[in-house]
């Protein structure tokens, strides 16, 4: 249950930030590049990678997306 739980908040976070890249008509390769990350590395942060380089790039994300 905790799994399942921990899941659903990670989907939810993916959903959010690709709905935000979307409004600013953004695409994950452009974000890549304005926060100087690989694509391979932001879509593992975007998609609830948990290692904390992929935490610190959410970090840059959420600012990028004003989140």
């Amino acid at each position: 249950m905790l799994e399942e739980s921990a899941r659903e908040k990670i989907e939810l976070l993916t959903d959010e930030i690709i709905i935000k890249l979307r409004r600013k008509h953004m695409s994950q390769v452009e974000l890549g590049k304005m926060i100087d990350e690989s694509p391979v590395q932001l879509n593992r942060a975007i998609h609830g990678d948990m290692t904390p380089k992929s935490v610190k790039i959410r970090k840059k994300i959420y600012k990028v997306l004003d989140m």
